[in-house]
């Protein structure tokens, strides 16, 4: 071989080589995922979904750059069985937390079963690094028992326990497996910091820190959930509109500030500033691209369920506790760049218990459990709609005092069943505000649905199909 042959093939070796490799980085480079999820925000409480009093321009800006959903429904009308949904892939017919925490048959709460598979505990597997800021909820009346540590997050800090997250000054968060203690904090004289505002600092700071390895960032936050408190600043746009007045309690349970609409309206705007200084992050950090960011909440609303000042569920029926549309169907945004296209919009019928699987098959792995509910969306996400597999059906039950009440949505068609009422029979594609019980007109439709309720749940010693008045009654509770 001469030396010219000798040297030409040196050269293309390199370029051959080099090329390899690049395919080679391209592959193992994972997206992060930032999971952000309000507490009570209404389906229709954002600017991208219909709101035209309280201003959401980050969360918008988000909207417009990925994909709305306008089917996507919580794992439950409440927060501690839907984020337990949400992080296992279990609806509730097949979940271990099917409420929160006194409403069990025992009267001792249930929480994820001990070291119970989550999304994080998958990601883990693949090298991610894993944390949740917020609102943890899922380790109740226990002492560091059923932490986040023992589901797969490598990082906690926030609230161990719900009720705690009922208080935004609260002085005992949590740190990993420890008391962190906010010593200037005095939740009942509404002082110290702001814990809303304690989590988005270290969700930023967490992103700087993990910047060069792929993540999963569950931002749990507790706004607008009761108490309606939030710092003056956050008020002051919304102060001389001529807004009606809506006197709250201020002394019981939640501290409540005096009046609700313009600290309603306050809380919203300051979690999307704040939202957008994390988005900023990612660009700051040049990880923007190769981030999927999703926003979403975990019920519908508490505060708007009467009051419907900002019509927080706009056409929906209800709010948290119900389930009909308002107290489970959410807002649900999905940015991705360059994979997601920008304002894209989606119909498909999907639920928390979708979103493992999603973050499996983003990342390259087979779910460990073979029997999850979800199904992943990443052919709805990708813009493959002819690939993306579809439920068969969407179950919820509801299980507090008004309870247990089922519900189960097979297309268009929605059976709502209270233990001790009819059923309602709805038709979601002419009746999305379910007004009209079809249950006497479509009995075929009625009896088919009812068929299907009776194979859509596990039976559960804790959460019997039995009137939870009963279970109070039993232990001398009113």
């Amino acid at each position: 071989m001469t030396t010219k042959n000798l040297s030409l093939l040196l050269i293309f070796s390199v370029i051959l080589y080099s090329c390899k490799t690049t395919r080679i980085q391209k592959k193992e480079k994972k997206p992060s995922i930032i999971f952000i999820m309000a507490d009570d925000l209404g389906y229709a409480d954002l600017g991208a979904y219909g709101q035209t009093k309280t201003k959401t321009p980050n969360l918008d800006k988000l909207a417009a750059e990925g994909m709305v959903f306008t089917n996507h429904y919580a794992g439950s009308t409440v927060c501690m069985p839907s984020r337990a949904s949400l992080l296992t892939g279990y609806d509730q017919g097949h979940a271990s937390v099917r409420g929160n925490p006194v409403w069990t048959e025992s009267g001792k709460p249930v929480n994820l079963k001990r070291n119970e598979i989550t999304v994080a505990t998958e990601l883990k597997k693949v090298g991610y690094k894993t944390a949740v800021i917020g609102k943890w909820g899922l380790s109740e009346g226990v002492d560091n028992e059923n932490m986040p540590s023992e589901h797969g997050f490598d990082y906690f800090l926030g609230y161990k326990e719900h009720r705690h997250a009922h208080h935004y000054y609260w002085d005992t968060l949590y740190h990993n497996n420890d008391p962190f203690i906010l010593k200037d904090n005095n939740f009942a004289l509404k002082q110290g910091k702001y814990t809303h505002d304690v989590f988005v600092n270290e969700a930023l700071s967490y992103v700087e820190r993990e910047k060069d390895n792929p993540f999963f960032l569950y931002v749990a936050l507790t706004i607008p959930h009761l108490e309606l408190t939030v710092p003056k600043e956050s008020k002051e746009p919304y102060l001389n509109l001529g807004w009606p007045k809506r006197k709250m309690n201020t002394k019981g349970h939640y501290k409540n500030d005096a009046e609700g609409n313009t600290t309603y309206a306050g809380m919203i705007s300051r979690m999307d500033k704040d939202l957008g200084k994390l988005f900023s992050k990612l660009k700051e950090l040049g990880i923007e691209d190769n981030t999927l960011i999703v926003f979403t909440s975990d019920n519908g609303p508490e505060y708007e369920k009467k009051d419907r000042f900002f019509n927080s569920n706009g056409a929906l029926r209800g709010g948290k506790r119900d389930l009909y549309e308002g107290g489970i169907r959410i807002p649900f945004i999905v940015k991705y760049p360059g994979k997601i296209a920008p304002g894209s919009k989606s119909d498909h019928i999907s639920a928390f218990w979708d979103f493992l699987p999603t973050a499996c098959e983003l990342v390259g792995i087979t779910p460990t459990n073979k029997n999850l509910n979800g199904i992943s969306l990443v052919p709805e996400l990708f813009g493959n709609q002819k690939q993306q597999k579809t439920h068969d059906y969407l179950y919820w039950e509801f299980n507090e005092k008004q309870g247990p009440i089922q519900a189960i949505r097979k297309n268009d068609w929605k059976l709502v069943w209270k233990l001790e009422g009819k059923p309602e029979l709805y038709n979601l594609s002419s009746d999305l505000s379910e007004t009209k019980n079809l249950a006497l007109q479509e009995s075929e439709k009625l009896e088919e649905m009812l068929e299907l309720l009776k194979t859509a749940r596990t039976e559960h010693a804790e959460f019997p199909l039995t009137t939870r008045a009963i279970v109070l009654k039993k232990r001398g509770n009113k």
